[in-house]
């Protein structure tokens, strides 16, 4: 049998296809296949195995994971370790992964990607001794680690990586505004980094990927850094060619910013407001007052309220000081690739300058607050400090957990099973703040930003004064 020649199973299961990797993974200990079939507790299976589909449906524009999985409860993924190397073998996989009963390579690739970094942060992450994940430095040293394992990390190019944060549910216009935008960046002969999904992810590697071909570029880059929680609601866009799956939120976070030289932000929803104010928040350590980071938030001249609201709430919210770290373009894609491209050489000449890394920003400083994993759950959500009386960057911090508590509770499997039972989380706070987050929201509902499908949506949250 040809290595992904699908066939029905003799267990009558359902239709069964085996993959065999190419580059990379050709060989995993019997104690690493146990542990990736082990479907106990302790076991990594239904992390693989959610994972792995959530690549499978690449190009499926839904955020709805209960309902993915549900359509896809009979999907199956095992794993062998023969003699000449693993195999997978996929039971019921979704068609759309296979032309002519073979799988598309692209996710096939991802698939690969997918088994390297699940193994990677078990092994040698969490189960090692050599990272302390209670630190700062720790942490930082293991997201090294994992980028570096995923050979993402290239020692001797000058920067031009740009990461583009957005929203997955963005209308036509702003879709076919990060795409222009991808496109003038790609002129300039930059790659492109985003959370790997639809819309505001997508738009500006295509744009880039087209940009690259009018340049002869033959290495562009389309670097896609996702977690297993968020994956199976943003799953991998057919541009990505990169895949990275850190562990968690925060780390996910601190990739972006530790690999990335610019940052270019569109319009999206609440977990596009928690990635400004992680960064903001970063941004905002007295330690980082004189490091160059280009941040540009730009639009269509539809999505200029969108960004009117945003720069409103992180004034009202972190001060002016926050304000002053980015710019805001409205309806010029050329002028933002421009302004971007200049602010990277700023970049550029300051890591020369202090002798820091182009490949990954040792120098940039960030509090252990915003690298500790957050779990959302209904006690963590009431117990937030959302007032106004500490330092800037920690209420940046408090704000990102919030939204970032929000996001679960609309796309997370385990948060949305947790509202199922005990209803919305309760956010308290300041009551100027609270009301400036219901503002926010109410806006983002009206704007469609909430959900790919807000035909039925309920608000995952209740704010509390």
């Amino acid at each position: 049998m040809k290595p992904t020649e699908l066939k029905q199973t003799s267990s009558g299961r359902g239709v069964l296809s085996s993959i065999t990797p190419e580059t990379s993974m050709h060989m995993l200990s019997q104690h690493e296949v146990e542990k990736l079939c082990d479907t106990s507790q302790g076991g990594l299976h239904e992390l693989f195995r959610n994972s792995a589909l959530a690549v499978l449906t690449c190009g499926n524009e839904t955020d709805d994971t209960k309902a993915l999985f549900s359509r896809y409860a009979d999907f199956e993924i095992g794993l062998e370790q023969r003699d000449r190397g693993v195999k997978l073998e996929l039971i019921n996989a979704p068609a759309s992964a296979f032309v002519d009963g073979r799988i598309i390579q692209g996710i096939k690739e991802h698939l690969f990607s997918v088994l390297r970094d699940i193994i990677y942060v078990h092994n040698e992450i969490q189960h090692n001794n050599k990272f302390d994940l209670l630190t700062s430095n720790g942490i930082t040293n293991a997201v090294f680690h994992i980028l570096r394992n995923a050979e993402i990390i290239h020692s001797v190019e000058d920067p031009h990586l740009v990461i583009c944060w957005g929203g997955h549910s963005i209308g036509d216009i702003e879709y076919r505004y990060t795409k222009e935008v991808g496109y003038q960046l790609g002129l300039r002969y930059i790659d492109i980094c985003t959370g790997c999904g639809p819309g505001a992810m997508k738009g500006p590697m295509k744009g880039a990927a087209i940009a690259h071909a009018k340049q002869r570029i033959k290495n562009g880059r389309y670097l896609g850094l996702t977690e297993p929680g968020i994956i199976a609601a943003e799953a991998p866009n057919p541009i990505v060619n990169e895949l990275v799956i850190m562990p968690d939120i925060e780390k996910r976070l601190e990739a972006f910013i530790r690999v990335g030289h610019g940052f270019i932000v569109f319009p999206g929803g609440v977990g596009t407001l928690e990635e400004i104010l992680y960064l903001l928040g970063v941004l905002l350590h007295p330690d980082n007052a004189d490091v160059p980071f280009p941040l540009i938030f730009t639009g269509p001249k539809g999505s200029a309220s969108y960004f009117k609201i945003i720069d409103s709430f992180i004034k009202k919210t972190l001060g002016s000081k926050a304000a002053q770290r980015y710019q805001i373009l409205i309806d010029n894609p050329q002028l933002a690739a421009y302004e971007m491209n200049t602010g990277i050489q700023r970049v550029r000449e300051f890591r020369k300058q202090t002798h820091d890394a182009f490949y990954f920003n040792w120098h940039l400083s960030i509090d252990h607050e915003f690298q500790k994993p957050f779990e959302p759950t209904h006690a963590s959500m009431a117990r937030l400090d959302l007032h106004a009386d500490q330092p800037i960057h920690m209420l940046a911090a408090n704000l990102r957990r919030a939204f970032s508590g929000i996001v679960a509770g609309h796309v997370k499997t385990q948060a949305l099973n947790a509202i199922e039972i005990d209803g919305p989380f309760n956010l308290h706070g300041d009551s100027t703040i609270m009301k400036l987050m219901d503002e926010l929201l109410q806006s983002f509902f009206k704007q469609n930003r909430m959900k790919i499908d807000q035909h039925n949506f309920k608000p995952c949250y209740e704010i509390i004064a």
